[in-house]
Formats: structure tokens, sequence, C-alpha cells
């Protein structure tokens, strides 16, 4: 195969320039080393595939025939090259994932979906873990990169994309408090609540608001699962706090309404998508998270009361 294409990369050149000077010349290769190629193959065909003129070299029926066949050849390597490149990992592999409870539905699964119909040599695992769990997966390099909440003082990450989501109040559909976009915590005085328990992230956040402001609050239900938190809420067992991302499927489905708690010492949380500094993402990895990276500001909260808005118009 080596001296097979040898030959037909100086053959096509011959034969293209009309000379073997000229071909040597581009090809930076020797004159003799063309000519000793080119007639080696003659001798073993047993037919010249060149005519030799004052003028210089015209392909013979038998050299118009090879060089149809080196065309083909030049194609075909190409499309062989590519194909090599898959097996070297550019468009085959597999990716493991960690993401928390609140991405199991929606965002994910759908970049997942598109992925698998883009790239289907790859494979994807995903591990759906609580918050540090996430980062420590993605620290001690279990995961090719995770999707957690407030990143920033682990210096053993680096952030590729990040928003911001906020902690509100869910109702069902038609529950007088879900008609406002924004209510302070205090809203909630009175009524049943079911509430985040550890390890879920926004638990800290309730626990600051409950001491600053001193209510005390109906806690009804308490759950470690934004699933069955969710699913208490639809049941109208009480009201939910959790974040935006949590609902998002849900609120626009046009199930459940989110309110914004607008208490003025509550910041917004940030949703990051990490990787290990350590570490340089595979190619195959480097597909997902670009694939997931486009779309990753749709997770934010004005993002999706944007979307909730486009629906009901």
């Amino acid at each position: 195969m080596p001296a097979f294409s040898r030959f037909l990369r100086y053959f096509i050149a011959v034969g293209r320039l009309g000379s073997i000077r000229k071909a040597a010349d581009e090809l930076n290769v020797s004159a003799s080393a063309i000519a000793r190629q080119i007639l080696n193959v003659e001798a073993e065909i047993g037919m010249p595939l060149f005519e030799r003129l004052p003028s210089g070299l015209r392909l013979t029926a038998a050299g118009e025939i090879m060089m149809a066949a080196g065309n083909r050849w030049q194609k075909n390597m190409t499309d062989v090259r590519a194909q090599i490149e898959d097996l070297r990992g550019l468009k085959r592999g597999h990716v493991d994932m960690a993401v928390i409870d609140a991405l199991a539905k929606g965002h994910i699964p759908a970049a997942i979906r598109a992925i698998q119909t883009r790239y289907p040599g790859i494979s994807v695992g995903v591990k759906v873990l609580e918050n540090d769990a996430v980062r420590k997966a993605v620290a001690s390099g279990e995961v090719d990169f995770g999707i957690l909440f407030e990143p920033q003082s682990y210096r053993d990450l680096t952030v590729r994309a990040f928003v911001e989501v906020v902690l509100g109040f869910v109702t069902p559909a038609g529950h007088q408090l879900g008609e406002q976009e924004e209510a302070r915590f205090s809203a909630c005085t009175g009524s049943p609540l079911i509430v985040p328990a550890e390890p879920l992230a926004v638990c800290q956040q309730i626990a600051v608001l409950e001491g600053a402001t001193g209510l005390e609050l109906d806690r009804k239900v308490s759950s470690d699962n934004i699933q069955m938190i969710t699913s208490l809420v639809l049941e109208g067992v009480g009201i939910g706090v959790l974040t935006s991302l949590d609902v998002i499927t849900e609120v626009q489905a046009g199930l459940l309404s989110f309110t914004r708690i607008s208490d003025a010492l509550l910041r917004p949380m940030t949703l990051a998508l990490c990787t290990n500094s350590a570490r340089t993402p595979t190619y195959a990895a480097g597909i997902v998270l670009n694939e997931i990276e486009n779309g990753f500001a749709e997770l934010s909260y004005r993002a999706s009361m944007r979307r909730i808005e486009e629906n009901g118009a």
C-alpha cells in the first residue's frame, strides 16, 4: 500500500503537469525517483502510461485509466482518513457527567437526545447526585464534568458556564400566591409548607430567611427529593419552596406557578457547568460539553420566565 500510494501521488502529479521535472519540484522529491516509480509500474502492467514527446509527457489510454483510478483513490483515502479520525475519538467515545437532581428533567435529557442524534458513536453516563457529591466527582476525575450550585470557592474546578437561579414559592396552577411574580418570604405565614431537607442546596437559604425574619413556619412536610416536593405541591398538600430551576418543566406546562421570594438579603444562586482544572476534556467530552453549554443560558430564571410569558402569549 505505501509503495502503491507513493506511485499514484507521483503519477497523478506528472499526468496533471505533463512533466517529471515539474512534478519533482511540486512534490519536493528527485526526478529520478519519480521516473523509476513510473517505469516500474509500466513494466509490471506491460504497457506505457505516457507518450514521451519533445514537449513533455502525455497520457496514453492506459494512463487515462490509471489517472481515473488515481483520482478515485485520492477521494477514498480522504474518506478513510475521516473514518480513522472518528476511531481516534473525534466523534466516538464515552462521556461521564454528574448533575444535581433538578437537572434530571428538561434541558439535560433534551441535550443528550440531541447528542445521540448528531453523534451516535458517543455514549453518555449520567450520575444524579447531591450538590457536594457532584463537586467531588468532578474534582476526583470520576466524571468528565458536572453541573452544580455555588462552585466559586473550589479551586479544583473550572467554570465553563453559569446562570443565576432564584428561590421562590411553588404553588398549584390557580393558587392566589402564584398570580404574583414575586413576594416577600413573609407571604407564606400561616400556610402549610413543603420544604427541602438536607442535603439539597437550598436548605441554607431557607435557614437564612427564617433566621432573618423570625418567622415560625408551618412545615407540613420536608423532603430531600425535589420530585417528591413537586408532587406534593401538585397534590395540594401545601406551598413548596424550591428554586426556579427545580420546576421549570412543570411551570412551562402550566401545572405549577413560581413566585420569586423578593427579600433583599436573598441573593441568587449560581448554577455552574464545571470541569476538573487539572484535566483537559477528551474530544468526545468536549463535544458533549459544547452541546450543553450552548443551551445553558436557558436554565436561568430570566430565560425560563421569558419562555413562560411567550407560551402564555
